[in-house]
């Protein structure tokens, strides 16, 4: 386990600075996070024109030559969720012509993930989709973090490095000295997620929620398989859409004598009415990280947001330096 402490010393700010090949750019999405990133690197943010026409229509040009260089850009693809996409593939585009050696799409949150494979006829796998756009449009490199389903890597021809926040999570927990925990997966396909964070909790007891889904954002919570009563339950999900699941989860394990229940996610979606269910839920605390930005008027009092900075930018350099990535979560 690395923890955000650890990355922070381990921080390769005079090597970078040396390393003028190493550029890194934002799209609009959520430049607050890629500041952060540039600032562990120690690296400018590069300059770059960003407008919309009144059309509609998106313009992006790099301002800096970047001939021969890796490039690094930064775009979650989250709200307006084809607005960033399309931002970020004008940017791989405008790159590509510009002559750059590398091109790596750092996408901490990856919209359209949750469409990965067909529950019904005629309806479109729009994850690869995505994919096939973001490498069609010219990257060399995919950089993402907690994707909703494993097989998406699988959906790139290029390489991906698939990265986790957990750390982040775990560290923040680990802190707060939490009695009696158990984790709790919302449904049996985050088994293997939650097991994982089990597993780093020292060994932390599993619970699950067994549920039946009836539409699209529309879930029906049936009973929990594992011991919750008298514990401290930590429900864990890769996102928080609209809370309609995981508020559902947590009311259940109160019901079944849990002392004390938090959520951790690491993509806070926080679609509406998320934030009126989470004001209304018994967590303790709802924690998040910075992968999407979480505006003003969508916090609430349980809402705890942790930056992931610090593990983005040691993956970036780590890549920058064909370093081994996957030692980070050893």
């Amino acid at each position: 386990m690395i923890s955000s402490a650890t990355l922070a010393l381990q921080s390769p700010l005079p090597l970078v600075a040396e390393n003028n090949r190493l550029k890194l750019f934002s799209g609009s999405a959520n430049i607050q996070l890629a500041q952060e990133v540039a600032r562990y690197l120690s690296v400018d943010l590069g300059p770059m024109v960003r407008k919309q026409f009144a059309d509609g229509e998106l313009y992006v040009q790099i301002q800096e030559s970047i001939r021969g260089c890796d490039v690094y850009l930064m775009q979650p693809t989250c709200r307006p969720v084809n607005d960033h996409l399309m931002e970020l593939l004008i940017m791989i585009d405008a790159c590509r012509r510009a002559s750059a050696r590398q091109i790596t799409a750092v996408i901490p949150y990856y919209g359209y993930s949750r469409a990965d494979r067909k529950t019904a006829g005629r309806e479109s796998i729009t994850a690869k989709l995505v994919a096939n756009l973001i490498t069609q449009a010219g990257a060399s490199r995919i950089l993402s973090m907690d994707l909703h389903s494993a097989q998406i890597q699988g959906y790139f021809d290029i390489p991906v490095d698939h990265v986790y926040g957990s750390p982040v999570l775990i560290d923040y927990l680990a802190q707060k000295e939490l009695p009696d925990l158990v984790v709790v997966s919302p449904d049996v396909g985050g088994v293997a997620r939650a097991r994982a964070f089990a597993k780093k909790l020292d060994d932390a007891p599993l619970a699950i929620i067994d549920k039946r889904r009836q539409a699209h954002n529309v879930a029906e919570v049936m009973n929990v398989v594992g011991d919750v009563a008298g514990k401290t339950a930590v429900l864990v999900d890769d996102m928080i859409d609209t809370g309609g699941t995981i508020t559902e989860a947590a009311r259940l394990l109160r019901e079944e004598g849990a002392r004390q229940v938090y959520a951790c996610a690491t993509h806070a979606v926080f679609s509406p009415p998320a934030t009126q269910r989470m004001v209304d839920s018994v967590f303790e605390e709802v924690i998040v990280t910075n992968t999407i930005p979480v505006p003003p008027e969508r916090h609430f009092p349980q809402l705890r947001v942790l930056s992931v900075a610090s593990l983005l930018g040691e993956t970036i350099w780590r890549v920058h330096e064909d370093s081994s990535v996957s030692s980070m979560f050893r």
